[in-house]
């Protein structure tokens, strides 16, 4: 009785016929949305110029609005720079691009990342506001290349783009790691007319030079000296006896900073008693790996030899793994001194290092490429006459200031060289621009490095840039730095790698 009731209540023929015309809705709409999501492509966009690469949660590219790329720590230093760059009117600026790892793992990048913004955007705002009024201004903008540089393709293609109006791109600064991707990086920028000014790039294969071949990346210049300077200013300083050093080297190819600073290492080791003790760092030389187990042997193999100096040359996380290592040896009642290049800057905020074994008759020092007291006149230590000065210093503390509401960190260098770096490439934008003209060609820029020397040198914060013909700076300032108990980066004092500091006209000699 209540099913025949059932069935004649709601499976009338009207309502049989709602029902599907409900159904049939209902699919079609499903059915519909579906299509549109399944052929609508998925919105990666992070900010104007930045997106998401499929298969990634890095937000890459090129922007200068404020956008912090997703990493709260840039999120002051971005927003002052899209600050400075919205009061700028089209037709009145041409733009220089930062081109860094902004979204790098490692914490010790990230920490030079930071401030190498902060050193870039202060010069940006000396360029505008405190130079006189001369043009054209200068739009900085941040070019995003992600975790070890890994899309450093498409942040160049797109920097490539942005030569024309209204970005009028003439420069990139950055390229702040000497590795395989910033090499390639480099020759793509170069190759499309593109000037390029390496901040904190020391290889010696990143690099233009005398002799066919050897122009392969045309318009690159550097504030930082190469390895193979940072390697004989050492030698100037420590007068190291070959008799009694050692080297001890990564044999990990392709990484340019490595494998150039053993090289310029075991040039000044000619006739050392001892065969090199080897290490073989991850792949991403930021991994601890297993090098630590290494270190310990070679410790054990240090001891055996008479060496009382030792060289290093590797990255700072295999750098610090070898510091708490040589600090626990056998052989504790003798003295060493570890010499290494400018990734030993990072070990100050390594929370990772046995501070102890800086207490173990052990001395740590390394090539800086920049350092805050290196232009400080100090009791006992004053300011070298020629190669630097302390007004420099003095201009770019003024600045610096601007770039935070708390003090900048500068032991580790990063601020000062970013600093110096943009002011080489604003000189050379603004010597490049023709009189009467708004800004410059793009072609114009790059040609510029042969005259940064003598008397229209950069008195960079970091010391005098004097350009040789091929863009690489001559007898450039090495601070030699201590790593002191208490982890503090402490200056010892300038080494040249000529010998001795550059006369006052810092006339590059001509070379053989």
């Amino acid at each position: 009785m209540l099913e025949r009731l059932r069935r004649r209540v709601f499976w009338t023929p009207r309502q049989k016929f709602l029902t599907s015309l409900v159904v049939t809705a209902l699919v079609l709409g499903l059915g519909g949305y579906g299509i549109s999501r399944l052929t609508t492509p998925e919105d990666r966009s992070c900010a104007a110029g930045v997106e998401r690469p499929h298969g990634s949660t890095e937000c890459v590219g090129v922007n200068g609005d404020g956008h912090a790329f997703g990493m709260p720590d840039l999120a002051e230093i971005a927003a002052a720079i899209g600050r400075e760059n919205a009061t700028l009117k089209d037709g009145e600026y041409a733009t220089v691009a930062l081109l860094l790892p902004l979204t790098a793992a490692d914490h010790g990048m990230r920490v030079k990342v930071l401030h190498e913004i902060q050193g870039a955007y202060a010069y940006q705002y000396r360029a505008n506001h405190e130079s006189n009024s001369e043009t054209p201004k200068i739009r900085l903008v941040l070019a995003n290349t992600g975790k070890a540089n890994a899309h450093w393709r498409s942040t160049v293609d797109r920097l490539k783009a942005m030569t024309g109006a209204p970005d009028r791109l003439r420069a990139v600064s950055g390229v702040a790691t000497s590795s395989t991707e910033v090499r390639e990086a480099v020759a793509a920028l170069t190759g499309a007319g593109i000037a390029v000014v390496g901040t904190t790039i020391t290889a010696d294969d990143i690099a233009n030079g005398p002799g066919a071949g050897h122009q392969r990346f045309p318009g690159l210049a550097r504030v930082s000296p190469t390895n193979g300077d940072e390697a004989k200013a050492l030698a100037h300083f420590g007068e190291v006896d070959a008799a009694k050093a050692l080297l001890v080297q990564d044999t990990r190819t392709g990484d340019h900073y490595t494998d150039t600073l053993k090289a310029a290492f075991a040039a000044s080791l000619k006739g050392a008693p001892y065969e090199p003790q080897l290490f073989t760092s991850p792949p991403d030389p930021t991994d601890e790996g297993t090098t630590a187990n290494t270190f310990r042997q070679i410790t054990h193999l240090i001891c055996d030899t008479r060496a009382e100096t030792v060289f290093f040359a590797g990255r700072h996380t295999q750098l610090r793994q070898f510091i708490n290592a040589l600090g626990a040896r056998g052989c504790a009642e003798r003295s060493f001194t570890v010499l290494t290049g400018d990734e030993g800057s990072y070990l100050g905020a390594d929370s990772k290092l046995n501070r102890a074994a800086l207490k173990a008759r052990l001395t740590v020092r390394y090539a800086a490429l920049a350092h805050p007291d290196a232009w400080r006149p100090a009791p006992g230590r004053p300011v070298p006459a020629t190669g630097g000065s302390a007004t420099a210093f003095r201009t770019f503390l003024t600045d610096i200031a601007r770039a935070s509401a708390k003090p900048v960190p500068l032991t580790d260098g990063q601020a000062i060289v970013a600093y110096d770096a943009m002011a080489t490439a604003v000189h050379a934008i603004r010597q490049a621009t023709p009189k009467n003209a708004r800004y410059p060609e793009l072609a114009d820029v790059a040609t510029q490095w042969p005259q940064v020397k003598g008397s229209l040198r950069v008195e960079g914060a970091s010391g005098w840039i004097c350009l040789d013909n091929y863009g690489n700076p001559y007898n450039k300032a090495v601070p030699i730095v201590d790593l002191a108990p208490d982890g503090t980066q402490r200056f010892v004092r300038i080494a040249w790698p000529e010998g001795e500091a550059p006369t006052a006209s810092c006339l590059p000699p001509k070379r053989g």
